[in-house]
């Protein structure tokens, strides 16, 4: 009976959160999986703690809106079977149009689209033709709310990008996981002490009845890594909040 292959995954903002929950699934599955970020030192922690679930681990430090980093980040990785992104910059990026700060605006663009195209270009030439890219949007692209328009505009852009990718690639799979609210750090920086008060608010709207875990979100990057019948597709996971 042959052995499993071992599959290599590089997941762009492993350091911590979505990314950091799909290092760990794909380590105890006895796959490969190197993270990427662009602080070394987070990097160098996430990598201590994930060493416990295989010892499968590299760390590669890069910024995906620089195409310099992208480039020798593939190009030091060897062969690679899967990508995923889960890396952005919103920092500064909610805020009410009419008081719109354009450089927090390019930096969204510059690593959720630029960056996404970027790792596209470079990624692909070391992938098998079974690989896949797998891109992360969100939930404001189909509830947008006040002071999140340019936040709604990428995300949807970003599901408009995989669409092509998926042709111009071919047959090598693009998709896109489009998370709702999920209980990461990311919410200590924008709700504070707030932060369990809103989740809790949102969960007893969701059909789930819940707000997302980390883990839901790594399960869904998975699947569409396993089925090579899917590309072009966006996949929800969002406890049902596109229905409220």
């Amino acid at each position: 009976m042959s052995s499993k292959h071992e599959e290599h995954v590089v997941v762009i903002g492993g350091s911590s959160g979505m990314g950091y929950a799909l290092a760990a699934s794909v380590l105890a599955a006895g796959d490969r999986v190197t993270i990427v970020g662009r602080d070394a030192a987070r990097l160098a922690a996430a990598r201590k703690q994930l060493q416990a679930d295989g010892p499968g681990i590299a760390t590669a430090v890069a910024d995906v809106s620089e195409e310099s980093a992208v480039e020798r980040l593939f190009a030091g990785t060897g062969p690679v079977d899967h990508v995923v992104i889960t890396a952005v910059d919103a920092t500064g990026a909610y805020q009410h149009v009419s008081v719109l700060d354009l450089p927090a605006a390019r930096r969204l663009i510059d690593t959720k689209i630029l960056g996404a195209a970027l790792v596209a270009k470079h990624a692909a030439p070391t992938m098998p033709s079974t690989g896949s890219i797998t891109f992360t949007s969100g939930i404001a692209a189909y509830r947008p709310a006040p002071g999140g328009s340019i936040v709604a505009a990428v995300n949807g852009a970003l599901e408009s990008l995989a669409a092509a990718l998926a042709l111009e690639l071919a047959p090598l799979r693009v998709n896109v996981v489009s998370p709702g609210w999920v209980d990461t750090p990311v919410w200590d920086a924008i709700a504070g002490d707030g932060k369990a008060a809103r989740l809790g608010a949102m969960a007893d709207r969701l059909p789930a009845g819940r707000v997302g875990a980390p883990q839901d979100i790594a399960q869904a990057f998975r699947a569409l890594m396993a089925n090579g019948f899917i590309t072009g597709t966006v996949l929800h996971v969002d406890g049902g909040h596109r229905f409220i």
